[in-house]
């Protein structure tokens, strides 16, 4: 059985990382074909970086690998989802994950929102030291 993943008009497709044992959601991404290959070929997490218009593995900068044990896409093919085995912190900030900030109160006053936050995830590297 095959899936065509509906990459969107931009050529990329939303990637979801989640701790493979834990179930935590760590960071989510997204993926172009190309990153999607490389990620099958390597067993390493890749993703397409659109700030830097670039692919990207991740981890390779910092050493905070994603080993991913299985790709799973989901019912409209528009989505990935990438159980990995997480070394390090997920997070460029230097936090296991992406997630790491829990909206307290939100404020909208017509022109947006701004949300009152508090930090519930840990940091574990420095991104001064490991981004130098």
């Amino acid at each position: 059985m095959t899936v065509d993943i509906e990459f969107g008009d931009d050529g990329l497709v939303p990637a979801v990382a989640q701790d493979a044992d834990s179930g935590e959601v760590v960071m989510l991404a997204y993926a172009s074909p190309e990153a999607v290959e490389r990620t099958h070929e390597t067993g390493l997490a890749h993703y397409y970086s659109r700030s830097r218009e670039e692919l990207w593995q991740k981890g390779a900068t910092s050493g905070n690998v994603q080993r991913v044990r299985e790709v799973r896409v989901d019912c409209d093919a528009d989505a990935l989802l990438y159980l990995v085995d997480q070394e390090g912190g997920a997070c460029h900030t230097g936090h296991e994950s992406c997630f790491h900030r829990s909206i307290e109160s939100v404020d909208a006053d017509g022109a947006g929102a701004t949300a009152g936050v508090r930090t519930v995830g840990e940091r574990v590297f420095d991104p001064d030291e490991v981004y130098e």
